[in-house]
């Protein structure tokens, strides 16, 4: 059938772990040639230590149980946006982003500045970068683009909230 659900998970069993590992990583080798064999490795249980310290996360999900992608959201912010690179381009991004934006109230999104089809992405859907940083939160040099949400294409609502 194909459908596909979004799912937040209140809990994550050690198989969804390695199923969310899996999408990153697939993500990650598809979307950030930036990155080197051994930082893809080295950055690996950092993602799944930060998994942890997510406030909420939330998968995409298909008819036989099988995680397509998952975003990680702490303080109305996207921390993480993975699809598993066999899915990419099929607009499940968008539906997480959509359900971020009007069901959580997230306005804000950290993006790989080398991740050129992710801020395009980013920029798209509303959001406009407010700052940079030269280095990731781990001090790796790959330069990170804050963005906030500035105007949603996806509610059409301007967020007169936010100042840029």
């Amino acid at each position: 059938m194909n459908n596909k659900v979004i799912v937040i998970m209140d809990t994550i069993s050690t198989h969804e772990c390695t199923q969310i590992l899996d999408v990153w990583e697939s993500s990650v080798r598809s979307t950030h040639d930036f990155l080197t064999e051994e930082n893809i490795q080295s950055i690996k249980p950092v993602v799944k230590s930060g998994l942890l310290q997510m406030q909420k996360v939330i998968c995409m999900k298909d008819d036989e149980n099988n995680i397509q992608a998952f975003m990680g959201i702490s303080d109305y912010k996207i921390e993480m946006l993975f699809i598993n690179d066999e899915f990419r381009g099929k607009g499940i991004g968008k539906k997480l982003i959509e359900y971020a934006i009007n069901k959580l109230n997230v306005k804000y999104v950290d993006v790989n500045e080398q991740n050129k089809q992710a801020v395009g992405f980013y920029v798209y859907l509303g959001f406009k970068e407010y700052s940079r940083s030269k280095t990731d939160s781990q001090g790796n040099p790959f330069p990170i683009l804050n963005m906030k949400l500035r105007y949603s294409t996806l509610t059409g609502v301007m967020n007169s909230k936010i100042r840029l």
